[in-house]
């Protein structure tokens, strides 16, 4: 059966939102935001601040706030930038993920200038990963200066068509340049992609010039924003339709459209609706959806998401499915519902790294199979590369999925202030111990008669409550007199210790 694809975008001046629906359901959705400005594919001119070879890697400062990562093996050879851009070059032996050596020649030494393309968005406290092989991205096409060699996209999958796109790109390969040709040229021919190329050439001749000119570190060039990018990279002919709530941001598309592919500007409409264009489409219940643990499952049983610092772990339950068959039978399709599901989750959230997966245990390795195989069958419609590893005997499934930008729930949400992110606040007894132990150590280091203590109102009522006062207590027993005052905008398990020896805050210096 044909899957129905339609794009839907929102844009407002706070954020644009892009929805891809398959068959009239949310399968993919990106966001952007200013304070989450898409940096991905931009350019930059660095430094290279500090060599690691233990981690073969190099950190280089190209801006941010945090260093981008630059590993060995994303190293391009000399050459990369045109043989034009006049950055010292080194040489440096590579090892090889299946323990073979290269030798680079690259520019990796610290204080030298580089320029970086960034591969992958900053994830937390991470910077983002970039490479020293900048690349052009077009609509049919993927510029690579430097290199002497053209790709295909593994997506194209028929052999003549392979062979045909090929053909092509050899015979219109500049000198000095590598091309990859992308999932939507397949079917077009060496005209548009002629068109696609010299457009990338004249893009690239002004990024040359911008390195020539610009100082360290500035941005070089920065790639398209997430709507324009997602239209060239997502508008295939099997688009039903593109839809827009913007004005301006129809007026530019068609204008792009017209000029890359003009045989799908008709699926481009303008929306014109006074309900919200993603309440119209009924999207934004979907989205609500996404920040949830729990999936329910059709049918019976669900699914639950974890994120943690390592991996996602998601686990599947049965619930209060009780199939009419044996138990091994009811496993394998709650499992079966598990795995697609789990599938479709992977690209709406935009979850990557490494995915450990808890299914039902099964018993028969036949019925393993067929969950292996489902997933595998899901995973045909992800973009994102994918590693997937069988059932093991516990019923774990190990898989990793390309990571660009953070999972969509870190784009929606923050950590909580007061549980930081874990879901579990310290006991009133612990906040309370913690307290006690903080007034032994300044009592013990300071030999001081007296403190300032600021609390939460709400500790500050526990310590004055309970019968025999909490903080008599504690003064009797350290033989010290305690201010106590309250201050609403401290955390519960927060409290601030005044010395009036030495006039200042000294919380820090007596805490663990």
């Amino acid at each position: 059966m044909k899957v129905k694809k339609e794009i839907i975008i929102n844009a407002t001046p706070t954020e644009s939102r892009i929805a891809m629906l398959e068959n009239g359901e949310l399968a993919e959705l990106f966001v952007e935001r200013p304070k989450h400005e898409r940096t991905l594919g931009n350019i930059y001119k660095g430094i290279v601040r500090k060599v690691v070879p233990g981690m073969q890697a190099a950190f280089v400062h190209f801006g941010g706030t945090t260093d981008s990562f630059l590993h060995f093996s994303d190293v391009a050879d000399v050459g990369s930038t045109g043989g034009q851009i006049p950055i010292p070059i080194v040489e440096m032996t590579i090892q090889e993920q299946d323990g073979s050596h290269r030798v680079v020649r690259a520019p990796l030494k610290n204080g030298q200038e580089i320029v970086i393309q960034v591969i992958k968005e900053p994830i937390g406290s991470k910077g983002p990963r970039v490479t020293s092989q900048v690349s052009l991205a077009g609509r049919y096409l993927v510029l690579v200066p430097g290199q002497s060699d053209s790709g295909i996209s593994r997506r194209i999958t028929n052999f003549q068509e392979r062979r045909r796109l090929r053909s092509i790109a050899r015979n219109i390969r500049p000198k000095g340049f590598g091309l990859i040709v992308r999932t939507v040229a397949e079917g077009h021919d060496i005209e548009e992609l002629k068109g696609d190329l010299n457009s990338l050439i004249e893009q690239w001749r002004e990024v040359e010039k911008e390195i020539y000119k610009q100082p360290s570190p500035s941005l070089i060039y920065q790639d398209m924003s997430m709507a324009f990018s997602v239209v060239r990279d997502l508008c295939t002919p099997d688009i039903g339709q593109l839809v827009v709530d913007s004005k301006l941001l129809y007026s530019d598309i068609k204008q792009y459209l017209k000029e890359v592919s003009p045989q799908i500007v008709d699926t481009l409409h303008l929306y014109r609706g006074r309900i919200p264009i993603f309440d119209y489409y009924q999207i934004e219940q979907k989205i609500e959806n996404i920040i949830s643990r729990r999936v329910h499952l059709e049918g019976g049983g669900s699914i639950i998401i974890d994120h943690g610092e390592a991996m996602v772990v998601i686990d599947v339950n049965s619930g209060r499915f009780m199939g009419k068959k044996d138990h091994e039978e009811n496993s394998l399709k709650v499992n079966l519902r598990a795995a697609r599901e789990v599938t479709r989750q992977l690209r709406l959230r935009d979850i990557g790294g490494l995915i450990v997966i808890d299914f039902i245990d099964l018993v028969e390795e036949k019925n393993r199979r067929k969950v292996y195989d489902e997933m595998k069958k899901g995973l045909k419609n992800d973009r994102a590369k994918t590693d997937l590893l069988p059932l093991s005997e516990f019923g774990l499934m190990e898989m990793t999925r390309q990571r660009l930008r953070p999972a969509l729930l870190y784009t929606l949400n923050e950590p909580c202030p007061a549980c930081r992110g874990t879901g579990m606040v310290p006991s009133t007894e612990t906040i309370i111990t913690r307290l006690e132990r903080w007034i032994s150590r300044f009592r013990a280091g300071t030999k001081e008669p007296r403190v300032r203590l600021t609390v939460h109102p709400e500790m500050a009522g526990i310590l004055h409550s309970e019968g025999k006062s909490r903080l008599r207590q504690l003064m009797l027993k350290h033989l010290i007199y305690i201010k106590l005052e309250e201050d609403a905008t401290l955390r519960q398990d927060e409290f601030i210790g005044y010395s009036y020896r030495h006039k200042k805050d000294v919380t820090a210096e007596y805490d663990v």
